[in-house]
C-alpha cells in the first residue's frame, strides 16, 4: 500500500464520462467539477477573499512566477505562507511558473538544468529549475503544487514535442525528489503531448511510473491556440485514461462551452483568468452569450446583467448603472463585472454537479449550448430603452 497523500479524491457519481466528487485538502474540501478563480499576485483582481467566499469559490490559484518575482516567496513564507498573507482560508493551488516562463519568448533560454529568463518587470536575470519551482511552492505553502514542466507552443510538431515530453518526465523526477513537504502539499503531474493521442499516451505512461507521488493529474498544453475540435478530441481521448481515483485538472480553460466539454470528458478542475480579464473591460457572461455592457446602447437598460442570475450584482444593479461606471472609469464597474463573471462560471459548475447527480448532464449541456449560441439574436442581449 502506498503512503497516504495529502490531497485525495472521492468519486460520487458518473453520468457518461462526466463525474462529480470531492477533493480533500489540508485547507478543506472541494466539490467537483469546480472552476478555480485565478489570483495571480495573491489576489483575484478586484475581489476580496470575503467576496470570493460569498460567491461560492472553493479553491483559488496563485502564480509561482509572479510571486517569486514580487514580493518574493521567502517573504510570503515569513508571513506564514500564502493563506495567511492574503487571508484566504480555503485551498490554494499554485502553478509551477512554467507557463509564464515559457511565454516570455525571446526573454528565456531553455536548458536541461532549467530555464534562464529575464524578469518582465525590470529585465533582471533569473533562473528557475524544477528544484527551484518546488522550493518556491514549498515556501508559498499551497495545498496543491504543480510540476515544473516544459510548455511547448500551441500546434508544435511531433519532432518538437517528443524531446519536450521526455524532458518534462526527467524534470518530474527532479520535482518529486525536491519536494520538501510531501505530507502537507499534494503534487500534481502534468500530461503533455500537444494534439497527438500517441504522444499524450507517451507522456502519461512515463509519468505513471511515479504515480505513488502524485495526488492528481493535469492536462497541459491545450487551449494554447489549437482549433477547438483538436482540444475536444484530445480531451475525449486522454482524460478517461487518467487514474480514476485522483483529481483531473484541465489548465487554462474558462470559456463556458469549453468548460462543459471538459466536464463531459471527465475533467474535475479548471482555471482561467478570462472572467476577471474580460470583466475589467466591460464584457459579461450571460446565459445567452457575451454582452458588452459598456456599449452606449445599454445606457437606459434597467435590467440586471443576466436573466435569472441571483448573484449579488444582478440582485442589486442595472446595466445602465454599470455601463455608467465604466464610462466614468470608476473602479466599481470592473469589480461588479468581475464578480458576476466569476459567479457565472462557479454556478455553471455547481449546476453541472447537480445535473450529473441527476443523470441529466447531456440534456443540461445541450440546453446551455442552445441558449448560449443565441447571442445577439436573443432579446436578452438586445438593449432596451425608455419610451420617448
Amino acid at each position: 500500500m502506498s503512503k497516504k497523500l495529502p490531497v485525495t479524491y472521492e468519486l460520487y457519481d458518473k453520468d457518461g464520462k462526466a463525474r462529480t466528487g470531492k477533493i480533500t485538502t489540508p485547507h478543506g474540501e472541494i466539490e467537483t467539477p469546480v472552476f478555480m478563480p485565478v489570483g495571480t499576485q495573491a489576489t483575484v483582481k478586484g475581489m476580496t477573499p470575503e467576496e470570493l467566499e460569498e460567491m461560492g469559490a472553493e479553491i483559488i490559484l496563485g502564480n509561482t512566477y509572479h510571486l517569486y518575482l514580487r514580493p518574493g516567496d521567502e517573504l510570503v513564507a515569513k508571513f506564514g505562507g500564502l493563506h495567511k498573507f492574503m487571508n484566504w482560508k480555503k485551498p490554494i493551488l499554485t502553478d509551477s511558473g512554467g507557463f509564464q516562463v515559457f511565454s516570455l519568448g525571446d526573454l528565456r533560454n531553455i536548458k536541461e538544468e532549467g530555464v534562464y529568463f529575464r524578469s518582465h518587470l525590470d529585465g533582471s536575470k533569473h533562473f528557475i529549475s524544477p528544484e527551484k519551482s518546488i522550493n518556491i511552492q514549498n515556501n508559498l505553502g499551497s495545498d496543491i503544487v504543480m510540476l515544473f514542466d516544459e510548455c511547448p507552443p500551441g500546434m508544435s510538431s511531433k519532432e518538437y514535442l517528443i524531446p519536450s515530453i521526455e524532458r518534462t518526465t526527467r524534470w518530474a523526477k527532479r520535482c518529486v525528489e525536491a519536494h520538501k513537504r510531501p505530507d502537507e502539499q499534494g503534487l500534481f503531474a502534468i500530461v503533455q503531448g500537444g494534439i497527438y493521442e500517441d504522444l499524450r499516451d507517451k507522456s502519461l505512461s512515463e509519468l505513471s511510473e511515479m504515480d505513488e507521488y502524485f495526488s492528481g493529474y493535469a492536462v497541459g498544453g491545450l487551449a494554447v491556440g489549437e482549433p477547438r475540435e483538436d482540444m475536444y478530441r484530445v480531451l475525449d481521448y486522454i482524460v478517461e485514461k487518467l487514474p480514476e481515483d485522483k483529481p483531473r485538472y484541465l489548465m487554462g480553460v474558462g470559456e463556458p462551452l469549453d468548460m462543459l466539454e471538459a466536464v463531459a470528458s471527465g475533467i474535475d478542475m479548471m482555471d482561467c483568468v478570462q472572467p476577471s480579464r474580460i470583466g475589467r473591460h466591460g464584457t459579461i457572461f450571460t446565459k445567452y452569450g457575451r454582452l458588452v455592457v459598456k456599449n452606449a446602447s445599454y445606457s437606459e437598460d434597467t435590467r440586471p446583467l443576466d436573466e435569472g442570475c441571483d448573484c449579488y450584482v444582478c440582485r442589486n444593479y442595472t446595466r445602465g448603472y454599470i455601463r455608467h461606471l465604466f464610462k466614468a472609469q470608476e473602479i466599481l464597474g470592473g469589480r461588479l463585472a468581475t464578480y458576476h463573471n466569476l459567479y457565472f462560471l462557479l454556478k455553471l459548475m455547481k449546476d453541472s454537479r447537480t445535473a450529473i447527480k441527476e443523470k441529466r448532464f447531456n440534456e443540461f449541456k445541450a440546453e446551455f449550448e442552445k441558449n448560449y449560441a443565441m447571442g445577439k439574436n436573443s432579446d436578452w442581449i438586445k438593449p432596451i430603452k425608455f419610451d420617448k
